[in-house]
């Protein structure tokens, strides 16, 4: 027979078993509603992260200039390329911040997380190959339009010599890359923004020849259209300079180009009595403006002349330059070289 108390401990030891059976249980339900809790939130986050199933695959979407990060993420919300705007905010955000949107068209090939949209938006990745677009020296306005008409879908030719009216000369030839979505305005801009870094390179040495820039290039496009090669550049500048020095016409068949699109062997008499300020027969002196757009070694050559003893050139029949002194040389040369 048990005695009172052992029975007392006997209660009090089932009594804790109870007490610390139920805590355990209790505990052990507390750890499975944080982990499932933590677990849902995990889940619920990778989901809003990732991919919607409607993204629109192998598709361009356009970002406008100056938008803001609101309307970008209800455009990628609307087009279902995010699930959540708002979390595409909060990354761009943390990326770049909401003025570092970059304007322009995104390409998405495939299906990516919004971190990769902010990501890309913010950093200008286009995903887009880049159309390479060469502009050969010495053309005009005109001609370049039509380079660029045939490159570019949105480029307007006659937005492009609207927008460039009085540029002729300071639009710099050169090999470019642009997006398919480039503009006339996004050409001129870069065409001019080149020009001007390429005067800055050598603006102590067109300071130092003492002539005015628009002098410079206006003489800079006669040379490159009349110079076949490199090393006739600064001999035909010396030649030309020193002919307006001594008050001769230049008599350069290069501006009946600008005038009348005709090259030297299309000339006839008449063509040469043509009234136009840009014919250098009739007229001393530079004409009023530049005949097309020079690059960068017609301008050197125009600002670095050569002394030479000569005031007459011709290109003969195999395209080489020669010399002539006198009237008399330059028309032996003719007889021979023609």
């Amino acid at each position: 027979m048990k005695s009172d108390s052992f029975e007392s401990m006997e209660e009090i030891l089932i009594d804790e078993r109870k007490f610390n059976f139920n805590t355990y249980r209790n505990l052990n339900t507390k750890k499975r509603i944080i982990f499932g809790g933590a677990l849902l939130f995990v889940l619920i986050f990778l989901f809003v992260l990732s991919a919607p199933l409607q993204f629109p695959k192998d598709s361009t979407i356009r970002i406008e200039k100056g938008s803001s990060l609101n309307e970008v993420s209800q455009l990628l919300d609307d087009h279902k390329i995010v699930r959540s705007g708002s979390v595409f905010q909060f990354f761009a955000i943390i990326f770049g911040g909401d003025t570092h949107i970059v304007a322009g068209d995104y390409f998405f090939e495939k299906r990516i997380s919004v971190i990769s949209v902010a990501r890309r938006i913010v950093k200008g990745d286009y995903n887009v190959t880049s159309l390479k677009v060469t502009i050969p020296e010495g053309l005009s306005r005109t001609e370049i339009a039509g380079i660029y008409a045939n490159a570019l879908d949105e480029f307007d030719s006659e937005k492009f010599l609207e927008l460039t009216a009085g540029d002729e000369g300071y639009l710099f030839p050169d090999t470019y890359f642009y997006l398919p979505s480039a503009t006339s305005k996004d050409v001129v801009k870069q065409m001019k923004d080149t020009f001007d870094n390429k005067i800055s390179s050598i603006q102590s040495e067109i300071d130092e020849f003492g002539e005015e820039l628009s002098d410079v290039i206006t003489m800079a496009s006669i040379i490159e259209r009349e110079a076949n090669r490199s090393d006739e550049r600064r001999i035909i500048s010396g030649i030309l300079w020193k002919r307006i020095d001594i008050g001769l016409a230049l008599q350069v068949d290069a501006t009946f180009l600008f005038i009348n699109g005709k090259g030297s062997a299309e000339l006839t008499l008449s063509d040469l009595q043509t009234d136009s300020p840009y014919n250098t027969y009739t007229n001393k002196g530079l004409p009023p403006g530049p005949i097309g757009n020079p690059g960068l070694d017609s301008i050197k050559a125009a600002i670095s002349p050569e002394t030479s003893p000569y005031l007459y050139y011709l290109h003969g029949n195999d395209g080489v330059a020669r010399y002539g002194k006198t009237f008399e040389e330059h028309k032996k040369n003719k007889q021979k070289y023609l």
